[in-house]
């Protein structure tokens, strides 16, 4: 049984605007997947449903096989954590300890249990050494770490990322790349929504193409960046390893290593 589904839901707003239509998926532990499409095709509408942030109008959300209807937002969380795009959003503690920690001590978890899962929380994130730091002296791009800790420190079986990459260089995507697959190898499930396709080639062994609200494609990156037709139907672009290989008349490449054997 999968740990995460989505059975046909959909989602109206109450202007009547309907952002998202039949969507269905499902997700096991230890995965780790990519939802990518343009702006507007549903991706985080439908993540947010996952954790309650948002009720489906139609369909069901189940989390270990129960529905959440029955469910509060909280509670939710606690299974199905999210990280917001935007950090400023989510960052309101003086340091980073405190803001790291905040969820734990309102779940009133012992003085030992909060210092233990913040200080691994930081460690994977890279904030070891900051702790006592306000989060808004860092820049923008460490702080997106901050918010990622404090997630990871409350242990939720499922970690939703709205695009980590957004604003960071190789050496901080290349850590985002690290805490992925060590979450993965605890056996969580890690959704990570994202418009740089570099990463999703090089992260990911599944990837969620939504397009016009709807899922449109679920299979490895391989089948995804050489389906011509969706990316075009979708306004997605291959990866530009793909791309270079598609204009060296080569296809079915997805790395470095696929490249040179195709050259051969």
């Amino acid at each position: 049984m999968a740990y995460l589904e989505l059975k046909n839901v959909g989602f109206a707003y109450p202007n009547g605007f309907q952002a998202v239509e039949n969507v269905s998926m499902s997700f096991e532990l230890g995965e780790t997947v990519a939802i990518i499409g343009q702006n507007g095709a549903g991706k985080t509408t439908t993540v947010k449903l996952m954790n309650g942030l948002l009720r489906p109008t139609q369909g069901e959300v189940l989390v270990e096989g129960q529905s959440t209807k029955g469910f509060t937002t909280a509670q939710i969380a606690r299974k199905v954590g999210y990280v917001f795009q935007n950090p400023d959003d989510q960052i309101f503690q003086e340091s980073i300890y405190r803001e790291i920690a905040y969820g734990l001590i309102k779940q009133k978890r012992s003085a030992d249990e909060v210092k233990r899962r913040v200080e691994y929380a930081a460690g994977l994130c890279g904030l070891s050494d900051a702790l006592q730091e306000h989060p808004y002296n860092l820049p923008y791009s460490k702080r997106k770490f901050v918010t990622i800790a404090a997630i990871i420190a409350m242990d939720p079986q499922v970690i939703i990322l709205d695009e980590p990459t957004a604003g960071q260089d190789r050496i901080s995507t290349e850590l985002l790349g690290h805490i992925i697959d060590e979450l993965g190898a605890q056996n969580k499930v890690v959704i990570t929504i994202t418009h740089d396709m570099e990463f999703v080639a090089r992260q990911f062994k599944r990837v969620i193409v939504m397009a016009k609200k709807q899922k449109r494609r679920d299979g490895t990156p391989m089948e995804i960046f050489w389906d011509e037709p969706l990316l075009q139907m979708s306004g997605l672009k291959q990866s530009y390893l793909c791309q270079l290989a598609n204009l060296l008349g080569r296809r079915n490449v997805l790395t470095i290593d696929d490249l040179m054997e195709a050259k051969l």
